[in-house]
């Protein structure tokens, strides 16, 4: 009998039926709240009306028009709509399917444009699985390893992760900036070094925002060396972190923006943009691919758009986001053993830590199951293992923010791993 890979491993034992909004219906006649979205995929929740009925309706008329060989109609008015939200000057756009191939793509194309080898990329980043997006990733060593030689020209450089520090966001800050600027001057010259790529906020790493301080260090840098300063948006983008772009809470622009995730809601679909200018400076015949900009997928990613702009989606992630933070914090505040709460809109993780402060995986992991009897679906991440990522979909409502925070304290209730402080003042 043919079984899936062992290799993979299931967060929940869910075996899907249907789902809608923000529900999964599992075989086992349960509904689940689902506070994951697919790894921030469906940004309109399941099975949004609207996107079912482009994907079906494009499906009756082409499925497959390989974009290099005959060019669709749902490519061309995707590129339209993109072109409303993408930041100014960035004009041009290649499609692909995943965020590793995009990812790829950017590091190809800041390697053709500048003809610089080296890449430098941050501690708890995760840009993919495939060999090169993987060499980019220290989300874990279980992205990275087993299959060395991974790609040359890849360096990385301290992210200010302010609470591992145990020091405040701008000392943080000030450390990671000068730690890259003595990279540039020991390890990687300007002059070799053709991109910096970064999350707007770290997703696998931890979910942790960018001080926005940071990320306007890295375009003065880029700017004065003539790098190109590549923006990892794969799942921060598309309106999760409360704004439509996740770099959107600095003052700075990309020069070259990739996403993916809830561009589509759910349809396999990437991208990457950047201003026609540096486009032009890729090879001939290096962009391509089979599927690329699927007729299906890009229909879909048209609806999605439609959705979150009429639809207010971003406006809710935000909004939505505020509460879902704020109630976390309250259930963090008489629990020692979660020792961060911080994310942006709806990309919001906590951070479980033992008693001498260190990475505690074990009590993450214990709540994120004792979840599921709950009903609640949620994920673990982290360099460590030890954080719990709560991802709703963006059209998430606030009855139902409050369901996921009432499963989610009888989660910590019942997992068995998160003690509660006595009130002030009690007796033995």
């Amino acid at each position: 009998m043919t079984i899936l890979s062992p290799a993979l491993k299931q967060a929940t034992p869910v075996v899907v039926d249907h789902a809608i909004g923000s529900y999964i219906f599992g075989t086992d006649g349960e509904k689940y709240l689902d506070f994951t979205s697919g790894i921030g995929v469906t940004s309109t929740g399941h099975c949004h009306p609207r996107v079912v009925a482009a994907a079906r309706e494009q499906a009756g008329k082409i499925i497959h028009a390989q974009f290099t060989t005959v060019m669709h109609t749902p490519l061309l008015e995707l590129t339209d709509k993109l072109g409303e939200v993408l930041p100014e000057g960035m004009d041009s756009v290649f499609y692909l399917n995943s965020g590793s191939e995009a990812v790829e793509a950017a590091i190809r194309q800041a390697r053709m444009a500048t003809g610089r080898p080296n890449i430098i990329a941050f501690h708890g980043g995760f840009h993919g699985r495939t060999v090169a997006a993987a060499s980019l990733t220290t989300a874990g060593t279980k992205f990275r390893s087993g299959f060395s030689p991974i790609m040359g020209g890849v360096h990385i450089s301290p992210f200010p992760y302010a609470f591992r520090y145990g020091w405040d966001e701008q000392t943080a800050v000030t450390f990671a900036l000068k730690e890259l600027d003595s990279l540039l001057a020991t390890i990687s010259s300007p002059a070799d070094t053709a991109a910096f790529i970064i999350e707007p906020a770290l997703g696998d790493g931890g979910y942790l925002p960018t001080p926005p301080a940071f990320l306007e260090g890295l375009r003065e840098r880029a700017t004065h060396h003539g790098i190109i300063l590549i923006l990892d948006e794969v799942q921060a983008g598309v309106g999760r972190t409360g704004k439509f772009w996740g770099h959107q809470y600095s003052s700075i622009t990309p020069d070259i923006l990739i996403t993916a995730k809830g561009l589509a809601s759910g349809f396999p679909l990437s991208a990457i943009a950047a201003p026609l200018d540096l486009m032009k400076k890729a090879w001939a015949g290096s962009q391509g691919g089979t599927y690329g900009g699927n007729a299906v997928s890009c229909a879909a990613a048209v609806a999605t758009l439609d959705v979150v702009r009429e639809e207010g989606l971003v406006e809710n992630a935000r909004v939505r986001g505020l509460q879902l933070q704020a109630g976390l914090k309250r259930l963090a505040a008489t629990r020692p053993v979660i020792g961060d709460v911080r994310g942006l809109g709806l990309m919001q993780g906590l951070e479980f830590v033992d008693g001498d402060g260190e990475p505690n995986p074990e009590a993450a992991a214990a709540v994120q199951q004792a979840a599921i009897k709950q009903n609640l679906l949620l994920l673990t991440c982290g360099t460590r293992g030890n954080v719990v990522r709560v991802i709703p979909a963006l059209i998430v409502s606030d009855a139902e923010i409050e369901q996921g925070l009432s499963a989610f304290e009888a989660a910590l209730n019942d997992s068995g791993a998160v003690p509660v402080l006595e009130p002030t003042g009690a007796t033995a």
